[in-house]
């Protein structure tokens, strides 16, 4: 059954660019009161002002997603202000290209990663849920990878978070859905942003535009489904699940 996006009230993480900015700018759009978090103070108020001049309603909050009890604080001092929130999307990320073989002594890779795509996810999901339980609805979106469903050569940093948190996605899901709290995991591709243009290759690629991305957390918010992902990514994946070695060396090969 779809949801009705106006008057829900969502925080958005990494919203202060790329995907996160189209988003806010869209939910807000459609009614949604947003509750911005990023690390750039600036970025944020300028998407706040983007989103107030058009007549929609935006707080800011900047925000070291690395310091897990400083979220506590925050999240606490939103509920007491605001009451339940309606939506959480968990978008900000670190993404790291690097083999393996260059990351023998880089386990702070491993680290950063985890620390915000994972840790820092469930940590904020783990504070806003009991609101959510009690008036029995809510929902957390929850931003992956379509790498998360296939072998992701290069990234071993970045997808082992993301399929950390897409595996607790499902599992929070498979609980809690029946109790009115829903999960939803978008498996992204190649999303042409600032974290992305750094590698030139990238640039040369195709993708899809931050606005276009932004429609994917709309549609999620407005379908609650339990995942999205491009059908050619859920093939790979099925290809990894029956040719798991065919699968892994095909990914060796490709230089994404």
């Amino acid at each position: 059954m779809a949801q009705a996006i106006n008057g829900k009230k969502i925080i958005l993480t990494g919203s202060s660019s790329g995907i996160g900015r189209a988003a806010a700018i869209q939910l807000a759009a459609q009614g949604a009161e947003m509750f911005l978090m990023a690390r750039r103070e600036e970025e944020l108020r300028t998407a706040q002002n983007e989103i107030q001049d058009a007549g929609g309603i935006a707080h800011i909050f900047p925000t070291d997603l690395t310091d897990l009890e400083g979220l506590d604080s925050l999240i606490d001092g939103i509920l007491a202000e605001h009451g339940k929130i309606d939506v959480l999307v968990n978008n900000a990320g670190r993404s790291i290209r690097r083999s393996v073989e260059k990351s023998l002594d880089r386990f702070h890779d491993y680290e950063r990663c985890m620390q915000i795509n994972y840790f820092a996810a469930m940590r904020l999901t783990l504070k806003v849920l009991p609101s959510m339980l009690e008036s029995g609805d809510g929902h957390v979106v929850n931003v992956l990878t379509w790498g998360t469903l296939m072998p992701s050569a290069y990234f071993t940093a970045y997808a082992a978070s993301k399929c950390a948190l897409g595996s607790a996605t499902q599992g929070m899901d498979a609980e809690l859905r029946s109790k009115g709290v829903a999960f939803t995991g978008i498996h992204y591709p190649l999303v042409h942003t600032p974290m992305s243009s750094p590698t030139d290759h990238y640039n040369k690629l195709p993708g899809m535009s931050p606005e276009q991305a932004g429609k994917w957390i709309v549609k999620a918010v407005k379908k609650r489904p339990a995942r999205i992902a491009p059908s050619y990514a859920v093939m790979a994946g099925v290809n990894n699940t029956l040719f798991p070695r065919l699968s892994a060396a095909v990914a060796g090969k490709l230089k994404f």
